[in-house]
């Protein structure tokens, strides 16, 4: 059984990292991935919780060092058609009262139209990445251009399982002083929807 160890990581969003992203091009060609993805978000809740290929894919923050990187574990992948008992395990994870399920099991689009947009503490965040990554002291170093719902932002990350060689890449980057914002806080703040740390 492989041991799966949580990287740390370091985030930030904004519009003006063009530069940074030139400034990448000195170590070598980066591995280009796009996607659009769905995210939910929850007004209680600041779970990672997205649908990608398929799959219910949940991240939750398990820890928050003093440099205040991010230790995100993932907690369940889940294919559809997605079982009533997940669904309550998953309505546990946004802190929102699970209602009354009428089927045993739900289809993907079931899933979002019957289980999901009738809730109005739940809101559903279509994404599209266009992601660059790249090998940095180890780390995997990562600028991407997003969309939240139509709303544009740029994006810098650096991951590692030892946060020293996180905070030095992150030094030597030239990214020390920006925010460090993750995902979920991000994409809130973009929809009108609260963040609370």
């Amino acid at each position: 059984m492989t041991v799966i160890i949580p990287r740390w990581e370091w985030r930030t969003f904004t519009n003006d990292l063009k530069a940074y992203a030139k400034s990448l091009t000195v170590y070598g060609e980066a591995k280009i991935k796009k996607s659009q993805e769905y995210y939910i978000l929850s007004q209680n809740s600041n779970e990672n919780v997205k649908i990608r290929e398929d799959l219910i894919d949940i991240k939750s923050l398990k820890n928050v060092n003093s440099d205040k990187l991010e230790q995100w574990d993932p907690i369940m992948k889940e294919g559809f058609p997605v079982k009533k008992e997940t669904l309550t395990k998953l309505f546990n994870i946004f802190n929102v009262k699970a209602p009354a399920f009428q089927k045993d099991a739900y289809t993907y689009q079931e899933f979002l139209d019957e289980v999901i947009k009738p809730c109005p503490e739940l809101k559903i965040v279509e994404v599209k990445k266009n992601r660059f990554i790249y090998s940095i002291n180890g780390c995997a170093v990562e600028y991407a251009e997003t969309e939240f719902n139509g709303v544009p932002l740029q994006t810098a990350c650096v991951e590692h399982v030892d946060p020293a060689i996180v905070m030095k890449t992150v030094t030597a980057l030239g990214l020390t002083g920006k925010a460090n914002v993750n995902y979920i806080r991000a994409m809130k703040e973009a929809v009108g929807m609260k963040y609370s740390a």
